[in-house]
């Protein structure tokens, strides 16, 4: 059952929410002020949170711009339930991130009916939220899949969003290269491990169905919306400034830029980690192939030097990957 929580200060009003909710098969948690009520959210993680406005201590605006800043939290439906008139009041809710609002005295079916609602729409969340977590467990498998690959996909989120730092690229996209980081290579579990955990050299028909890792990985996460952010990431990520990449040959700033940063960094991580079947670079040797590749036309060489220079070599150069 949806779990509401009813956050006001007169203990009449929690009382009478409550007896009102309940009926209607919903389990109901009690806060007394914005403080308590920002301990259960983090605790218990509620359907909906029903709350008023003016209370002491912390109120309702700042105790739902605390839930809503919060990544863990954010998605929780936050109703503000306010006996002020006007907009001026609308806007400082909206502002702090409210979902809706309720004003008193409130009608009984209005209230069952923004619940109703926008319980649909957190099950909604949930469902795109738990399809991501199956979509992430699969990446993970696949690095599990080949013990030389381990930590890849995490230095590369790493890498990857201090560069997005440096371009100063706003939150969304820093969360893209995240998640991008992670599941850049997802699609590598359509491919057998016959032909991915091969130690020699590839034959041309095995490395060209390697390459379908990118579309089968594009059609993996299909449009989630959670991770559309994300699709350019692992479909091109394998693309070259030159137009000699894969899958779609795209050419210069025709490849998305989120794909282009994951595709210097995979490179970069690849030359500095030890295979079976090579040694790890250090990284002035490692440096200097990624600048001849750039030289080459494979990448942008000022994102190349860029990444070098503010991202490896601030964090002490990258050493070797064991």
């Amino acid at each position: 059952m949806p779990t509401v929580l009813v956050v006001d200060d007169v203990p009449g009003n929690r009382r009478l929410l409550t007896a009102l909710l309940e009926p209607a098969g919903y389990v109901v948690r009690t806060a007394s002020d914005g403080a308590e009520a920002l301990q259960l959210v983090r605790a218990e993680a509620p359907d909906l949170v029903l709350m008023d406005v003016m209370m002491p201590e912390v109120d309702g605006l700042v105790a739902c711009r605390a839930i809503k800043d919060d990544p863990a939290t954010r998605f929780i439906p936050v109703v503000l339930v306010t006996s002020l008139d006007g907009s001026a009041s609308r806007i400082a809710g909206i502002e702090a991130g409210a979902d809706d609002f309720l004003s008193k005295p409130f009608d009984v079916h209005e209230l069952q009916a923004r619940v109703r609602s926008l319980l649909r729409l957190k099950h909604f969340t949930d469902e795109l939220d738990s399809a991501e977590a199956i979509i992430l467990s699969l990446a993970q498998t696949i690095e599990a899949r080949d013990h030389a690959t381990h930590g890849h996909c995490q230095r590369l989120a790493r890498y990857a969003t201090a560069m997005g730092d440096v371009l100063g690229l706003d939150d969304e996209d820093l969360g893209a290269l995240a998640r991008g980081g992670v599941l850049h290579d997802v699609g590598k579990i359509g491919i057998p491990d016959a032909i991915l955990l091969k130690t020699g050299r590839l034959t041309p028909a095995e490395h060209d169905l390697i390459k379908q890792h990118t579309i089968i990985g594009d059609q993996l996460i299909g449009d989630l919306r959670l991770l559309r952010r994300v699709r350019p990431i692992i479909r091109n990520h394998h693309e070259r400034y030159d137009g000699s990449g894969y899958p779609d040959g795209l050419r210069g700033e025709a490849i998305p830029l989120l794909a282009q940063i994951i595709g210097i960094v995979d490179v970069f991580d690849a030359l500095t980690t030890a295979r079976p079947y090579k040694v790890a670079q250090t990284f002035p040797a490692a440096a200097e192939d990624l600048r001849a590749e750039a030289a080459r036309g494979l990448f942008r060489p000022d994102l190349v030097d860029l990444f070098l220079e503010r991202v490896v070599a601030v964090a002490g150069g990258a050493g070797a990957h064991g």
